[in-house]
């Protein structure tokens, strides 16, 4: 990381910077836009948003002057606006990843077809991808991923959002020699299967979040995506459907995620889960098979063993996407990014509601649907749909029973999205 501080600022002294597109202009994308002011070496140059005013804001809350903020609807604006070292708000998401000078693009908006069409925009024009948008990695990460590589340029998540945190921990662990047994992530509140835009409306407006997103982290959706990134980042897998999510401590956490015959609550290791009780942190639970390093890990009080939990106390989302970015510039390397050509772990849609034929549905923390995950294995063999294939244009076939898991002979998709498109593509691939 003093490497990559260094780099930095050796940028910054030679007067150049990293140029960053952002898509997407709500808490995520104006939390980066206002840390990435504070980064020596890097700078926001342009905003893309679907409404200009959000993208503008962006800019005034991290201290720019409206004088140096520059509207522009075509590529041609864009480009001289950039060249002139204005920043830059657009409302056309195709031109946010064409502008000359634009080295690393971050989708920030959380719409999985969105996402996955602008990191298939990003690798075409060879620029580097950063998804914030972890809800289309999950779906299509894989063929992005490989695409990009093809390409010369970085696919990747980020850091500071949980997936991001808990590989590093992962990394380090491994790199350390020790055996990462399970990987996890804290949850915050409780799951409420049943919540909607409109159950969490005034919470959602108080902290100035969107009621879809917040409705997807409660109603656990988020969860579930956030597991199935780190499985395909890992190759671990959910133990059971939906995870467990016990209610524990920190330094229980090595005891819980034990094998069911040492007293904990696993019939497998190499696993991925969510707890309660331990947010907003990450953990990763791990052992060793040599007597002289669980020696050394007790006189480190790291507890009494044979597992012991690595646990970092907070995830930072946007405000780290930063080191991202960098890491792809400097070292074309990604923070997390799928390790297959298919998907290790799948977010499966449920039913929130009773459902009549011929209903349309909508999608991830709206109404109609939540996701589930469970292993690529067992999606394929019950033919259950990934949630992020779902939309408004999706239309149920035969009434569902409220809970149940959706197939794909239950639902006639929209093909004609670029997420489908590429799902299949994938598949084939695979």
């Amino acid at each position: 990381m003093t490497s990559l501080n260094n780099k930095l600022k050796e940028l910054d002294e030679n007067n150049k910077h990293i140029k960053v597109s952002i898509i997407g202009a709500g808490l995520m994308g104006k939390g980066l836009v206002s840390q990435m002011m504070l980064v020596k070496g890097m700078e926001p140059s342009l905003v893309v948003s679907n409404k200009i005013s959000d993208g503008v804001e962006a800019y005034t809350l991290a201290g720019i002057s409206k004088d140096d903020i520059v509207i522009a609807r075509t590529l041609s604006e864009i480009n001289i606006a950039m060249e002139s070292n204005k920043y830059v708000v657009s409302d056309i998401t195709e031109y946010a990843t064409k502008p000359n000078l634009v080295d690393v693009v971050v989708d920030a908006t959380g719409v999985p077809d969105a996402g996955a069409r602008i990191a298939l925009d990003s690798i075409e024009n060879k620029k580097h991808i950063v998804m914030l948008n972890v809800e289309a990695d999950v779906v299509v990460g894989p063929i992005l991923n490989k695409m990009a590589k093809k390409a010369g340029v970085v696919y990747t998540g980020t850091a500071g959002d949980e997936p991001g945190s808990v590989k590093e921990i992962f990394d380090f662990a491994e790199a350390a020699g020790f055996e990462v047994l399970a990987i996890g992530k804290g949850k915050n509140n409780p799951i409420d299967y049943e919540a909607t835009p409109d159950s969490v409306r005034e919470k959602a407006l108080k902290s100035k979040l969107n009621p879809v997103k917040l409705a997807s982290f409660i109603d656990g959706t988020n969860t579930m995506v956030e597991m199935a990134a780190m499985a395909n980042g890992t190759g671990f897998i959910p133990d059971i459907r939906g995870g467990y999510g016990p209610t524990t401590e920190v330094n229980d956490l090595p005891n819980v995620y034990s094998l069911k015959e040492e007293g904990g609550i696993l019939n497998k290791y190499r696993i991925v889960d969510y707890a309660h009780g331990v947010a907003p942190g990450v953990f990763a639970i791990v052992t060793t098979s040599l007597p002289q390093v669980h020696h050394e890990m007790q006189f480190l009080k790291m507890g009494s063993g044979p597992n012991y939990v690595l646990y970092r106390p907070y995830h930072l989302t946007s405000l780290e996407t930063p080191i991202s970015i960098a890491k792809a510039y400097f070292y074309k390397e990604a923070t997390i990014a799928p390790i297959y050509e298919k998907t290790v772990a799948e977010v499966i849609t449920m039913a929130k509601k009773d459902l009549k034929k011929g209903e349309r549905l909508d999608g991830i923390g709206e109404y109609t649907v939540l996701g589930s995950i469970d292993t690529c294995e067992v999606a394929k063999s019950e033919n259950l749909v990934p949630i992020g294939l779902i939309n408004n244009n999706a239309v149920i076939k035969r009434d569902i029973k409220k809970g149940e898991c959706i197939t794909y002979d239950m639902v006639d998709l929209d093909t004609n999205t670029t997420i489908y498109k590429l799902r299949m593509e994938q598949e084939k691939r695979a």
